[in-house]
């Protein structure tokens, strides 16, 4: 019951309940508006389409003006009516209409059907359930693991991150190909059966691949040096990694032969005549690494010879050494020229005053961005370190016109990523590197991605191209990364809600850099907000608990990050040396939070902080 109603706030209360009353009105003529795209709907999803649509209507107007005459007598403020909006709207309605009554004021409310905040968190657990498996033990949120190629060919391996706390897996079908992808899925469909579990398998389609082609230069020698201190002075060794062929991994390494890695002990040493014929060692401290205490430039095709004391063992050749890359240096005020073709780039010519003669020119991999852009559009490079914006277009490409920088002078290179915020592209959204990927998941894999999806057309191409291959029974994620796809969110959404299951992936990565690293917060929210609306689960993605998987300890920035993604149904996380490690840290934060929090409710447990102490006496 609302609290006690001083006599001269009975006219505020009238209006309340018109303005409540004119509101539930404009939700019903929402969803008759919507009645003939709600009707081509999974059944699954009919009453959280229903839900979307009020919910659209009810941020289609500015009402915190509504919300703070609601605080004023108690009720609430609609601030947590994501899932069931009308009922929400109607049971405000109700409390202002008794508190009417008890004033001689009649005013009544018509009885709703629309489902409560239970039926609506049910329908969301549902659907989550059908798209990514079972719930996880001690938690509602799963935890999502990136294939990394050859690791996740290894059962073992695979079984680690179960027993961390992994739920289900990715498999980014823009690296590999579809022999390493089936080893992956073998692996976890292995680990499923030992452990019992449905592990849901996601295979991320690629989607258009907009990067920057090749540069002239062929790759430079690659430098090596142990560690220094600001005056120079070493103070340890850098550390190589001793690796078997095909093996990923980052920094300096060198590719030996399984046989000689088998035998390696410690002490044992690796020498070697660098690039300037200077006489330099690697010495072995364990499985798979080595220090190197003196500079080395270095080079495919330098022999090495392994010693065991006095003693010759064998020699080896180097390989896979991954030198400095060539790079196009751009300042900001710049001139480059971005071409539709794939052939090397060109880097230009500068004078002697370091003005450009001639403006450097690269390709792209999807000529049709080059035709779309038009004067005036943005382009970023390389995640936005690099923003330019178009100064004309013609038939040699697009001029462009570089504005903003990272760190005053930016090396563009090869394979660089490119995004067009501002531009229509005609691309499209499944190519045939996507059919390929999903022939594959139809007999591999639980769910797909679509990646770079823009409009409901790119989803209705992707449903198209699922019915060409057998694909029917597929969960889809949508991914949302670009500009397109957020502004028309509602819409993307609907169209994919006519197949069960669905789900919606907030890739932080590239929608940062297309709206702006400024409003990621508040995209990443509304995101939220609207996937609640239509019960569907959301996958929180992107550099989740990063440095911790990669280097073991993780940034307290990152811990909190991975905190506030208890408000989705499930955390993806990427590859990394130490993923074993995230995996079970994600888990525990996850525990901790959910006993705080739920979407956007605020749960009230017991604190232990919760207690008036008296310090102690001073004197």
């Amino acid at each position: 019951m609302i609290a006690r109603v001083p006599r001269d706030d009975v006219a505020e209360l009238v209006h309340l309940h018109a303005e409540l009353q004119a509101l539930r009105t404009q939700l019903s003529r929402a969803e008759r508006r919507a009645a003939d795209a709600l009707d081509q709907l999974d059944p699954n999803y009919r009453d959280g389409a229903a839900n979307l649509v009020h919910y659209v209507a009810l941020r289609h107007a500015d009402r915190r003006g509504l919300q703070n005459r609601l605080v004023r007598f108690g009720l609430s403020t609609l601030g947590r009516s994501e899932g069931h909006v009308a009922q929400a709207v109607g049971a405000v309605a109700e409390r202002v209409a008794e508190a009417l009554r008890a004033r001689g004021v009649v005013r009544r409310v018509a009885p709703g059907q629309a489902p409560d905040w239970q039926a609506a968190t049910d329908q969301l657990h549902a659907n989550t359930r059908a798209l990514l498996g079972p719930r996880p033990q001690g938690r509602h949120v799963a935890i999502l693991v990136t294939l990394a190629w050859p690791a996740a060919g290894d059962v073992a391996w695979v079984l680690r991150l179960v027993h961390a706390g992994a739920d289900c897996f990715r498999l980014n079908a823009a690296h590999d190909g579809p022999v390493q992808w089936r080893k992956m899925a073998d692996a976890v469909r292995a680990a499923g059966e030992r452990t019992g579990r449905r592990l849901a398998i996601l295979v991320d389609l690629p989607g258009p691949k907009l990067r920057t082609g090749p540069l002239a230069e062929g790759p430079k020698p690659a430098h090596w040096r142990p560690e220094r201190d600001d005056r120079g002075n070493i103070t340890g060794p850098g550390k190589v990694a001793l690796v078997r062929p095909g093996q990923a991994t980052r920094g300096p390494h060198v590719v030996l032969p399984p046989a000689m890695l088998r035998q390696l002990q410690p002490d044992d040493l690796l020498q070697f005549r660098d690039l300037r014929d200077k006489k330099r060692e690697l010495r072995v401290t364990g499985s798979g690494a080595a220090d190197l205490w003196r500079g080395a430039f270095l080079a495919d095709g330098i022999d090495l010879l392994w010693r065991r004391g006095q003693e010759h063992l064998s020699t080896a050749t180097l390989r896979g050494v991954v030198g400095r890359r060539p790079a196009i240096a751009l300042r900001t005020g710049d001139r480059l020229l971005l071409r539709g073709d794939e052939e090397p780039a060109d880097p230009g010519v500068r004078s002697a005053t370091g003005s450009w003669v001639s403006p450097p020119a690269i390709g792209c991999t999807e000529p049709q961005i080059v035709r779309d852009l038009a004067k005036g559009e943005r382009v970023l490079f390389d995640d936005g370190h690099l923003e330019a914006v178009v100064e004309r277009t013609g038939p040699e490409g697009a001029l462009l016109h570089v504005v903003r920088t990272q760190g005053g002078v930016f090396k563009l290179r090869g394979d660089a990523g490119i995004n067009v915020p501002d531009t229509r592209l005609r691309v499209p959204a499944i190519g045939p590197a996507d059919r390929e990927a999903l022939r594959f998941a139809v007999g591999h894999a639980d769910m797909v991605g679509l990646s770079f999806v823009r409009t409901a057309a790119d989803v209705e191409s992707l449903h198209a191209a699922m019915d060409a291959c057998g694909g029917h029974r597929l969960g889809v994620v949508l991914k949302i990364e670009t500009h397109s796809a957020f502004a028309h969110l509602p819409s993307v959404l609907l169209a994919a809600m006519r197949r069960h299951p669905v789900g919606v992936m907030i890739a932080r990565g590239d929608l940062a850099v297309e709206l702006g690293f400024e409003r990621l917060a508040e995209v990443q929210e509304e995101i939220l907000w609207f996937s609640e609306a239509a019960h569907l689960p959301v996958i929180w993605a992107t550099q989740v608990l990063d440095t911790l998987a990669r280097t073991g300890q993780p940034s307290r920035a990152e811990v909190t990050d991975a905190a506030m993604a208890v408000r989705a149904e499930c955390v993806m996380l990427n590859k990394g040396d130490h993923i074993e490690q995230a995996v079970a840290t994600l888990g525990r934060i996850l525990h901790k939070m959910e006993q705080h929090q739920y979407k956007k409710r605020q749960l009230y447990r017991q604190l232990s902080a919760a207690t008036l102490r008296r310090g102690p006496r001073v004197g």
